[in-house]
């Protein structure tokens, strides 16, 4: 019975190496199919719209990404929201999305803000903010609800304009 088993083992052994080993019969050359060097290859794949390139192989093709830094209405938002502990802040997903916040006037109170960016151009149009409330009783059973129309909202969106505006032109100031 422990014989079979060593057998097995031993024969199972032998196949895997055997089936291992056979990779050196069949090398492939990248080289010998495709004799256009490193630098060609990679222009010519950058003018097919595959790959990426951290230079300027291609021919007029790049983005409009524009870093956050450079990024009025961005700046301004973060600028504007610095008071308000922030849960998550993605830049290329445009949203700012903060933490529960309370000012401890009231304490079952609670305030969560987004900024949702909709273009980077400084336009009444190009952001929008949406607050939720949160009311909790003495038993700890809260209820959530949006505050539409509000003098915060409309505040808030104010400021941040404002303030993008401020950055804009400090940044043609600086040009």
């Amino acid at each position: 019975m422990f014989s079979k088993i060593l057998i097995k083992i031993f024969f199972f052994t032998l196949f895997s190496l055997f089936l291992t080993s056979c990779g050196n019969f069949f090398k492939y050359s990248p080289a010998k199919d495709n004799p256009i060097k490193g630098i060609e290859r990679a222009k010519k794949n950058v003018e097919e719209g595959r790959g990426v390139t951290l230079s300027k192989l291609g021919k007029g093709r790049g983005t409009t990404y524009e870093f956050s830094t450079s990024n009025p209405l961005w700046r301004a938002s973060l600028d504007v929201l610095d008071f308000i502990p922030m849960s998550t802040v993605d830049y290329s997903g445009g949203t700012i999305i903060s933490d529960w916040y309370t000012d401890g006037s009231q304490r079952d109170e609670s305030i969560k803000i987004t900024v949702r960016f909709l273009s980077n151009e400084v336009r009444s149009d190009s952001l929008k903010v949406v607050i939720h409330k949160k009311k909790c009783s003495m038993n700890q059973s809260c209820k959530i609800n949006l505050v539409e129309n509000s003098i915060l909202v409309s505040e808030l969106q104010s400021s941040i304009l404002r303030k993008a505006a401020q950055i804009e032109v400090e940044q043609r100031k600086k040009k």
